[in-house]
């Protein structure tokens, strides 16, 4: 089995020596999205909720280019500079994943790339 890289130009790209998502066997397994505009490479703005809709709105289209769907996703990490921001996250969240909630975790973090309020990361099972 040999690891497939994924990318996409409708996300960011990567901000480090990274991959935007590996799959490996049945499974994708993707790097953190942040609320980066995918076409200025900036933070979309220092609103929460702004930053996680382009956050989410970035993972989803690394999940279509690996051929997935969010209902595809079965794991999900998410960081948070403010866990006040909880609630709200998980109102945003929810629009995303309608059907099959994955199983998730959520920490508060001291600080994240760029300077972000949030970043996610997933993995889906493609089989």
């Amino acid at each position: 089995m040999t690891p497939e890289v994924i990318h996409t130009d409708k996300a960011p790209e990567a901000v480090g020596p990274y991959s935007q998502a590996v799959a490996a066997g049945p499974y994708v397994f993707f790097s953190g999205q942040i609320g980066l505009d995918p076409e200025t490479g900036n933070l979309v703005n220092p609103d929460f909720e702004l930053q996680t809709r382009q956050a989410l709105e970035n993972l989803r289209e690394v999940v279509l280019a690996a051929n997935c769907q969010m209902s595809h996703v079965v794991a999900v990490d998410v960081f948070l500079s403010n866990i006040g921001n909880f609630s709200r996250f998980n109102e945003i969240y929810a629009e995303f994943f309608p059907t099959l909630q994955p199983a998730r975790a959520v920490v508060e973090v001291s600080r994240l790339p760029k300077g972000s309020c949030i970043e996610i990361k997933a993995v889906a099972f493609r089989g």
